[in-house]
């Protein structure tokens, strides 16, 4: 293909790049918040075996995990909602 084609693909139907974006950004959204729960789960399950307490590190690293997901989420909808007035 060449660089005039995808101009022209792009001048044409610039809604479904623009989704295609947003498609980009809600899967590794979507990844962060299941590895999220997982670890939450991971934790709360070693918490009840061995009694004790949890480090810092497993404590924070989800709700960072939660903060990124929601994000890419947040900017996916964005996104989305932007490539419908267009």
């Amino acid at each position: 293909m060449s660089l005039h084609v995808l101009w022209g693909f792009l001048v044409a139907h610039p809604t479904k790049l623009i989704n295609l974006l947003a498609l980009l950004l809600t899967c590794p959204g979507g990844l962060l918040l299941q590895n999220a729960r997982r670890r939450a789960a991971v934790t709360r399950e070693r918490l009840a075996v061995d009694e004790g307490t949890v480090e810092t590190f497993d404590q924070r690293v989800p709700r960072y995990y939660y903060i990124l997901g929601f994000s890419c989420l947040a900017m996916a909808l964005l996104l989305s909602w932007f490539s419908t007035w267009i």
